[in-house]
């Protein structure tokens, strides 16, 4: 078995996805040294830091983290766009077990009652064949022990992708609107909004004020990355 295994590897070889070299036995989806490369947040609290404070005024947030810092260059880019639109859905679950495994340890998500992924437009979804945030969700459902519940926030307008646009753009382009199938369902609930990049917040601002209309319901968020 171990013979045919490694013969299956020298004809298919998995490749690091930034730089194309050959990944080695427990190496998975990127290779040591350009993981050792990637910009961590390290924010030091969940509570106070950059994402908690983009809601100041609007929204109450519980607690927040992003694992990663999202630039124009880097390999975080290359990371999220082979991720949303090269179909590569094994960097998701590169990341939520990477997350996973960190909040396990931590417990500081350990009082949410459920996961909500940011939801694409049905079009999007048809068009892309896959919500590039699911697997991610799935893992961090295992991690967490707490169910991923994908089909009570829906999206009822689509605008095109932020990723790639100026701040000054993002700015002007919130029309992005959602719905809450069921809001009672959340009542008393503490819910972890996840998605794969944070830029001025407006996304997970519309979806958090959908979970308003639910009573006594608490919001925190989790992304792969965070734009500065």
């Amino acid at each position: 078995m171990r013979l045919l295994k490694d013969l299956f590897y020298i004809f298919y070889p998995k490749l690091c996805v930034v730089c194309d070299e050959n990944l080695i036995e427990n190496e998975n989806v990127l290779c040591t040294l350009c993981r050792h490369d990637l910009s961590l947040t390290n924010f030091n609290s969940y509570q106070n830091n950059k994402i908690t404070q983009a809601f100041y005024g609007s929204i109450i947030i519980e607690k927040a983290y992003a694992l990663l810092y999202y630039r124009k260059e880097g390999s975080t880019l290359n990371l999220i766009h082979d991720l949303k639109y090269k179909g590569n859905e094994e960097i998701g679950v590169f990341f939520g077990n990477w997350l996973g495994e960190m909040l396990k340890e931590n417990n500081e998500f350990k009082n949410v009652d459920c996961i909500i992924p940011v939801p694409l437009h049905p079009k999007k979804l048809r068009e892309r064949g896959y919500n590039q945030v699911t697997k991610f969700g799935e893992r961090l459902s295992f991690y967490l022990n707490v169910p991923l519940i994908e089909n009570e926030l829906i999206r009822i307008s689509s605008t095109k992708t932020q990723t790639f646009k100026s701040r000054f753009e993002r700015f002007i382009n919130l029309d992005t609107k959602f719905s809450l199938k069921n809001p009672s369902k959340f009542n008393n609930k503490h819910i972890l909004l996840i998605d794969d990049v944070i830029t001025t917040g407006a996304t997970l601002k519309a979806c958090a004020k959908e979970f308003q209309k639910s009573k006594n319901c608490r919001i925190s968020i989790l992304t792969m990355a965070y734009t500065e």
